[in-house]
């Protein structure tokens, strides 16, 4: 049986610290109250994120005649069975995080490249209609609800959770995204172009985590995901707005 992620996921809470460790260095934490409020709104986009992109994983991997995401309880939109601990606080402090991997076995799948393809292909895909859907909802409560609502500490609230669930699956689905071992990127440039077939394949897999985390500490990761989530989410204010 095969992981969708194989590799431990441990070498995260590596990224984790240095990312913390990184963010103190840079000033840390000016005003801890307004903090720990800022990131408690960033709860429901952060839950329904992971959650939506391991069950758009594991609900395709299920219609493709894989039985063991159900036999795992996976094809499920419960936060519980995808919510990674590490995963989460990685979202808190470092901006991008990830969901308790998928297990599939793609023996089951009758066009195997192709189907690995569309199992990877999945989560980004669920991150992509949460932000349409948000958008169109956020779209609606800005010009239907009462003016009143809107300037309230609660009206104000929804719309700032509103807007972290937007931004927040924008992330998930480009740092998925990105060619790296063993993000949903990879795995896709893999079926695509069978990289597998080649000797380096195994060695660069194996080592995609350190190659991740230097990424990450160089911040090349973040040239790269920064404009394109500015502009995904400068679109969706301009729908919303419009």
């Amino acid at each position: 049986m095969n992981k969708y992620r194989d590799g431990k996921l441990n070498p995260m809470i590596l990224m984790v610290i240095l990312m913390v460790a990184m963010r103190f260095m840079r000033g840390g934490i000016s005003d801890p109250l307004e903090w720990f409020i800022d990131k408690l709104l960033l709860l429901p986009g952060i839950i329904i994120g992971l959650s939506i992109h391991e069950f758009g994983h594991a609900i395709v991997s299920t219609k493709l005649g894989d039985p063991t995401p159900k036999a795992q309880g996976r094809v499920t939109l419960n936060p519980l069975a995808h919510i990674d601990p590490m995963g989460m606080l990685a979202l808190f402090f470092a901006g991008f995080g990830w969901g308790v991997p998928v297990q599939i076995n793609p023996s089951y799948y009758k066009h195997r490249r192709r189907d690995e393809a569309l199992v990877a292909v999945a989560g980004v895909t669920m991150n992509l209609v949460i932000v349409v859907l948000t958008t169109i909802i956020l779209r609606f409560i800005v010009h239907l609800a009462p003016n009143g609502l809107l300037l309230s500490t609660t009206g104000g609230v929804i719309l700032e959770i509103l807007e972290n669930i937007i931004v927040i699956n924008i992330v998930l689905m480009f740092f998925n995204l990105l060619p790296v071992p063993p993000l949903d990127g990879f795995n896709i440039i893999t079926q695509i172009f069978n990289l597998s077939k080649y000797q380096w394949y195994g060695p660069l897999y194996r080592n995609g985590f350190m190659i991740l985390i230097l990424l990450i500490v160089f911040n090349i990761t973040g040239f790269i995901l920064n404009p394109l989530v500015s502009g995904v989410f400068k679109i969706c204010y301009s729908f919303i707005l419009g």
